[in-house]
Parts: C-alpha cells; sequence; structure tokens
C-alpha cells in the first residue's frame, strides 16, 4: 500500500514481502529526481537502489552485518520464476 502525504513525503507498507521493513523516508524533490533517474539507468526500482546505495555505504565503512541477504540482480526475474 503507499500513502502519499503531500508530494514529498511517500508512505510504503509492505505486508507481504517476509523479513522486509517498511519506513518512510523524506527526500528533498531534486535529490528524489536523481535518485529516480538513476535507478531508472540501472534497471532497478528506486527502493531497490537506495538499499543498494546503503549497503554499499556500510560495507565501505565495515558496518554492513554479515548475516544481510544479498540483493536481487536489477531488472526482472527471469520468467521461470513466475508460477
Amino acid at each position: 500500500m503507499v500513502n502519499i502525504m503531500n508530494n514529498t513525503d511517500i508512505e510504503v507498507t509492505v505486508g507481504s514481502i517476509p523479513g522486509r521493513k517498511a519506513m518512510l523516508l523524506r527526500l528533498d524533490p531534486s535529490v528524489h529526481q536523481a535518485l529516480a533517474e538513476w535507478a531508472e539507468e540501472d534497471s532497478r526500482s528506486l527502493n531497490s537502489h537506495i538499499e543498494l546505495l546503503l549497503r554499499d555505504d556500510l560495507a565501505g565503512a565495515n558496518r554492513l552485518p554479515e548475516n544481510v541477504q544479498p540483493l536481487r540482480r536489477p531488472g526482472r526475474p527471469p520468467l521461470t520464476s513466475y508460477k
């Protein structure tokens, strides 16, 4: 479910993805636009692109937990996974 509170605040509630945390993230509209364009260039959703950037920063600071699950590759999953 997506709730748009105003033109810069979007709250996304994920009820069907086990092990994932939902959160509200407030961004400057220009930062949001830049991230959205970058994500599109990399064939990622904005959410997965932000998670990728956060993981990269955590890894660079030696703070990425050892038990973190790997990210899915960018783009659509292969057709064989649709059942």
